[in-house]
């Protein structure tokens, strides 16, 4: 029955209906989960079983939950594969690539390294099987912050790539590195991986593309911003005459080029290819994590610029994705239930946006810990929502604990905790009835000058 469940499964999966494909999986894993004595059978038809859930989790945009069905999939292999093996070695890295996709870069990192020990001891150190795995492994340490070490893998991949005459797939590698060369303050190597790229790449490929949007990311930082956007525009129109089989890389591209363009100011720039991109993802299978990320982002330069009402939609679909994709406490999740709530301050709803503040508040807080800048003006934005409540003995506990927050960090915050002093007297003049207090301060960025 678990087999034959399975079976309808992956092909309501394969048809798009996965409501009916998750529905019959997870029907075919309780079976199989009662089958703990039924041996290597047992074992072999669970981790189909759950692999298939796993992927069907991912199509429906549940990342998080099928992270546990991929490590599932994982144990039951380990009972019945050899341990060298070449499918035991593709569930090491489908568990370590999934960990990856929730940003748990500390556990896919074992996972990783287990599944190129396997791909080495099978096709040797320099085979395209082990460098399929060691570009996972790049992630891994990227994301860890060990940029050297994924230098590293990255260029032992590049070399194998080279050998093997795969020009595509070695310019995306270079790409790759020159973004690396770029964390790493070696702006002028990665500008060389760059121009090779471009030689080397057809004028049309996506890889030129590509190449164009990490040199304008240099060009920002060094502040040329017209050499920048000339980039950008290349780039552009590449992505723009292309019909990609690669949704999640051009999806990539331009959510990148619209950080950019953010990041020189160009707001209205910023969002029209921001909504071009959700657009681009609409009934795309598996793309609701960048679906959540791109909403968050709107509905921040939404309220940046004031637009409150069109910001609440795109903030509550962002927190609705990025929880299924990331689980309850991704950062990304904290900042979108912050904005939520400085929107509902903006719409003259302080009591609706302390619900959010205090989401916001408790995943911030564990993820960056008490004393870190954006963990403190969570607090400060509570303490601004009490007080146009007019509760403010509320105000006054929450306005003292961001002047405890900033003591604690040291001599290297005077200015904020001279501040933070300043709106605790705001405070209590509100409370006496003051005309001339002034709470809270504006707790939102202030816009550019030169906007």
């Amino acid at each position: 029955v678990a087999r034959a469940l399975r079976l309808a499964g992956a092909a309501a999966c394969r048809l798009g209906s996965l409501t009916d494909s998750l529905d019959s999986l997870e029907a075919a894993a309780e079976i199989v989960g009662s089958l703990q004595g039924g041996g290597a059978e047992a074992a072999t038809v669970g981790a189909a079983v759950h692999e298939q859930l796993a992927r069907t989790k991912t199509a429906i945009g549940r990342r998080w939950d099928a992270v546990a069905s991929f490590q599932r999939a994982l144990e039951l292999k380990c009972r019945f594969l050899n341990a060298g093996s070449a499918e035991l070695g593709d569930a090491y890295r489908d568990a370590a690539e999934a960990y990856e996709g929730v940003l748990c870069f500390d556990k896919a990192l074992p996972l990783c390294l287990k599944a190129l020990e396997i791909a080495e001891k099978r096709s040797g150190e320099g085979s395209a099987e082990a460098a399929k795995v060691r570009r996972i492994l790049v992630v891994a340490y990227t994301g860890m912050g060990r940029n050297e070490e994924a230098l590293e893998q990255n260029e032992l991949v590049r070399m194998e790539y080279e050998r093997l005459g795969l020009d595509a797939e070695l310019s995306l590698v270079e790409i790759d590195g020159a973004s690396l060369r770029i964390l790493l303050g070696r702006t002028e190597d990665a500008m060389n991986d760059l121009k090779k790229v471009m030689k080397r790449a057809s004028k049309e490929s996506e890889e030129r593309a590509l190449a164009f949007v990490a040199m304008a990311k240099i060009l920002c930082s060094e502040d040329r911003s017209s050499d920048s956007t000339r980039c950008l525009e290349i780039a552009r129109e590449t992505l723009d005459a292309k019909r990609s089989v690669n949704t999640e890389r051009v999806a990539g591209a331009y959510t990148e080029i619209s950080m950019l363009y953010e990041s020189m100011n160009e707001f209205e720039m910023s969002l029209c290819l921001m909504k071009k991109t959700l657009a681009f993802l609409e009934g795309a299978s598996g793309m609701q994590h960048i679906q959540g990320s791109i909403s968050a982002r709107m509905g921040f330069l939404l309220l940046l610029t004031k637009r409150i009402d069109e910001s609440v939609p795109f903030l509550e679909k962002a927190i609705e994705k990025l929880k299924n994709c990331f689980g309850p406490l991704h950062f990304g999740l904290g900042f979108a239930y912050k904005h939520l709530g400085e929107a509902y301050i903006e719409m003259g709803q302080p009591e609706s946006s302390l619900k959010f503040f205090g989401l916001a508040s408790d995943i911030i807080n564990a993820a960056f810990g008490p004393k870190h800048e954006d963990s403190i003006e969570i607090i400060q934005c509570i303490a601004n929502a009490y007080g146009l409540m007019g509760s403010y003995k509320y105000a006054m506990d929450f306005q003292q604990r961001v002047i405890d927050a900033y003591e604690s960090c040291g001599p290297g915050s005077a200015y904020e905790i001279r501040e933070a002093h300043r709106l605790l007297e705001q405070i209590r003049k509100k409370a006496e009835g003051s005309p001339s207090a002034v709470f809270p301060a504006n707790s939102l960025p202030v816009l550019p000058e030169n906007r």
